[in-house]
Order: structure tokens, then C-alpha cells, then sequence
């Protein structure tokens, strides 16, 4: 059984996404983070970054004792790891994939991420903030795009690449995005979206939204962190 620990972000979603294609037997704790759950000591047990997606696997291919984990690019690995599925065995197709979901984790999330807070969640317009980010954004989509070209999937074959990478793509509208200028990326959306697994996994997102509000308090506890004290 896998715990997983998440909340319906796009570092959330890329492992249900998994899950549900693999098929794996997990349950969902919830983790809400506009409420400051995530700064819970038994959470922080399991993920000291204070951030999900995290989960603990009781059941090891090792057979050792169960292992948590934090930070969705890990997991992902961690997942095909233990079920043989969604990264390629041949050494050269596999470090495409790695690279792929490194360059997810390194930019495209990130990136993406600014983009979304300084268009949407900033208190006031910056104008240089916005159009940094943007143009940034642009360019990965660009990046992705070209990759796409004659590909249904990033590295060929639907791999996690393409789990870490499509959450972020959901929300192309609220970067400024528009498919029309990347095409390749918006058939390899379209595509992704209509997978039965993605549906479920999306699912059960909607149905932990009706619980979500981006209040003032909940920015103050998303945006307003600082560094922890130091132990005396």
C-alpha cells in the first residue's frame, strides 16, 4: 500500500497520475496547504521541505522496513523503480527520459510556477516580474514543442516524463499560453487528458477542490514563509 500525501497541485497530480496508470493500491491523506497542514510535525516527519507530494510505501521491493519519500521527481522515479513501468530498460531511452524529468523539475515546474504567482497571486503588478516569467514560459513551451515534433509522447513512449510535465501544461491559459502557437504540445495535451488513468486521477482533484479557497489567509500561509528559526 502506498500513503500518499498530496494536495491538487500539479506536483500532486503527477502522482496520482501514476498510480492510476500502474494501477497500485494507495489512500490519500490530505494535505491541505491553504490551511497550513503541511507544517505539521507528522508531516514534516515525512517531508521536511514542508511541501507535497510525499508518500510512504509499506511494502518496499526491498522488503525492508517502509520508506518515505519527498519531492515528485523522486517519486516518480521511486514508482517506476518498483513496478518496472513508465521508464524505459534500454540504458540510452531511459536517460532520455531522466533528462526530460529533470529539465520538468529544473524549469518548466518552477518557471511555471512564477509565472502563475505573479500573474494571478501577486498583491500588486509587476511589470517587470510578469513579463520575465512569461517570456521564460514561452520559451520552455517552445523547447517542448520542438521535442514534440513527430512524437505522441516526450521521449517516444508515455513515460514519466510525460506525467511530471503534463499538470503543469493544464493550466496554459493562466501562463499566458495559447495551443494555436504551440501545436505539438497542444495534441500531445488533448492526448494526455483523455487517458482513463488522467481522468481518474483528475477526478479525484475535483472532488478535494470543494474544499479549497484562496482566501487572504490562505495566501498569507501559501506565500508568507520565511526561514525556520535555528535551534538554540
Amino acid at each position: 500500500m502506498i500513503n500518499l500525501y498530496y494536495w491538487t497541485t500539479p506536483n500532486g497530480h503527477k502522482i496520482t497520475i501514476f498510480l492510476e496508470e500502474a494501477e497500485l493500491d494507495y489512500q490519500v491523506f490530505p494535505i491541505h496547504i491553504g490551511r497550513g497542514d503541511q507544517f505539521e510535525p507528522d508531516f514534516l516527519r515525512i517531508s521536511p521541505n514542508n511541501r507535497i507530494p510525499a508518500i510512504v510505501d509499506d511494502a518496499p521491493a526491498s522488503g525492508n522496513e517502509p520508506i518515505s519519500l519527498f519531492e515528485s521527481g523522486a517519486i516518480l522515479l521511486y514508482l517506476a523503480e518498483k513496478t518496472g513501468k513508465y521508464v524505459p530498460n534500454d540504458p540510452n531511452a531511459r536517460w532520455q527520459v531522466m533528462q526530460w524529468l529533470m529539465w520538468q523539475m529544473g524549469g518548466f515546474g518552477p518557471m511555471l510556477g512564477q509565472n502563475h504567482h505573479f500573474r494571478v497571486y501577486a498583491p500588486e503588478v509587476i511589470p517587470y516580474a510578469v513579463e520575465r516569467y512569461e517570456k521564460e514560459t514561452q520559451r520552455l513551451y517552445a523547447v517542448l514543442d520542438k521535442q514534440l515534433q513527430g512524437r505522441d509522447f516526450i521521449c517516444d513512449e508515455y513515460s514519466i516524463a510525460d506525467m511530471a510535465c503534463y499538470p503543469w501544461a493544464v493550466s496554459h491559459e493562466r501562463q499566458g499560453i495559447d495551443f494555436k502557437d504551440y501545436p505539438n504540445v497542444g495534441r500531445w495535451h488533448d492526448a494526455i487528458a483523455a487517458r482513463p488513468a488522467v481522468v481518474r486521477a483528475y477526478q479525484k482533484a475535483q472532488e478535494m477542490n470543494a474544499e479549497q479557497t484562496m482566501d487572504e489567509e490562505a495566501k498569507k500561509v501559501l506565500f508568507g514563509q520565511t526561514a525556520p528559526e535555528k535551534p538554540q
